[in-house]
């Protein structure tokens, strides 16, 4: 059985959300001890109190996800939408990076897998609040990566589109005729990727096997985003 990490402990936030599921479920199976939380971390205690019950660190996965809004124009883009993306999506892993890079950097290892979009390095009318968001999170994770790359600790982002969750690609979208023609249009390899094929990128970003990546945010979306 194959177990990359084996001994190690990590902490995956929204646990239910987004690729959560996906990405326990492997890591589990390669040994890893996983903590998760369900919550959604809107406020610094939020934060504070997860890493404060889940313990020494190896691996944070920030599986972070928000509502998309798509079809809202930037004139018609409220306050409150625009907020909410920040809230959700940025606030909390500048938090979460701040809260475990000084253990990280005291045993000079560990690594930072952010579950982002690959609408952060890829344009998308009517959906600014989402994508400024995501491409925040890539920003954050390019400046603080190579910081972190000085203490042997790694930070990488998964920009991802078109992949099976509950989030954003639940059946019930996807199966409609809609959609099917939408994805043959759009992306490349012409399918929706499996929960699992996401989860093995973010297991290879947590394992050894990554050492030499640094703040990096690669593309996983079929050819739409490069």
């Amino acid at each position: 059985m194959d177990t990359r990490l084996e001994g190690k402990r990590a902490v995956v936030t929204q646990a239910a959300d987004y690729m959560g599921p996906a990405i326990i479920e492997l890591f589990r199976e390669q040994g890893a001890e996983v903590y998760t939380d369900e919550t959604v971390l809107r406020t610094p205690e939020a934060v504070e109190n997860l890493l404060g019950s889940a313990g020494e660190i190896d691996i944070l996965v920030a599986n972070l996800a928000a509502p998309a809004n798509f079809g809202v124009s930037a004139v018609d883009l409220g306050e409150e939408i625009w907020a909410e993306a920040f809230d959700l999506m940025v606030h909390p892993l500048y938090r979460l990076v701040r809260a475990v890079l000084p253990k990280m950097y005291e045993r000079g290892s560990g690594k930072i897998v952010v579950v982002g979009s690959a609408t952060g390095i890829k344009g998308m009318p009517e959906l600014s609040a989402y994508s400024a968001a995501r491409s925040a999170q890539v920003g954050y994770v390019r400046a603080v990566g190579l910081e972190a790359a000085r203490h042997n600790v790694q930070i990488n982002l998964i920009a991802q589109n078109w992949v099976e969750n509950p989030a954003y690609f639940p059946p019930a979208f996807t199966e409609t005729p809609a959609f099917k023609g939408l994805l043959e249009q759009q992306v490349p390899l012409g399918r929706l990727a499996e929960a699992r094929e996401s989860a093995q990128l973010a297991l290879f970003l947590a394992s050894s096997e990554s050492d030499f990546f640094v703040g990096q945010s690669i593309p996983f979306s079929g050819g739409w985003a490069q």
